[in-house]
């Protein structure tokens, strides 16, 4: 029954999509506990837009996602030095993040581009200073990189347990 249970576990893509994003969620909510003075929520988001519910090929997408998610907060960096108001910043990022995942053949996570690059632009406060934009481009790439760490170590014991599991049966 147990065996059962684990081969059935290891067949589901939303048993296997749930227990990643928890265990990224659960990682990034530690971090943000533990440095309050830091915007670390944006590290919770970029964790979870990084993991894909789709185990055919999860290590691939996430790879391609948590490069889309570098090139749209690149560009939110760039793009915050222009000296125009911030509506003209956004559309001119989500435009340059577009072009550039064209140019790298990425357009199939592009959406994950331009959420990364208005993460970086948008404003809260009246003023937001270079250091903050900063803040939040350093959150997405610590959120992308946990991400990207949660799904390959996740694919590599699953493909482990999944040898084993049929292994025990045969």
């Amino acid at each position: 029954m147990a065996n059962k249970l684990l081969r059935y576990s290891l067949g589901s893509d939303v048993i296997i999509y749930g227990v990643r994003c928890t265990i990224g969620f659960l990682v990034g909510y530690q971090l943000y506990l533990a440095f309050p003075e830091y915007e670390l929520y944006w590290t919770i988001i970029s964790i979870l837009l990084v993991i894909s519910p789709e185990e055919k090929d999860s290590r691939k997408l996430s790879v391609e996602r948590f490069k889309s998610n570098l090139i749209g907060s690149s560009v939110g960096l760039v793009c915050f030095l222009l000296p125009v108001p911030e509506v003209v910043m956004m559309m001119t990022g989500i435009v340059l993040s577009i072009a550039i995942c064209h140019l790298f053949n990425l357009m199939n996570v592009a959406r994950t581009a331009v959420v990364a690059l208005i993460i970086v632009l948008i404003h809260e406060q009246s003023t937001m200073t270079y250091w903050a934009a900063l803040e939040r481009f350093l959150s997405v790439t610590l959120g992308c990189l946990i991400g990207l760490y949660v799904t390959v170590l996740t694919s590599n014991i699953i493909q482990y347990l999944r040898k084993k599991s049929k292994l025990e049966n045969e």
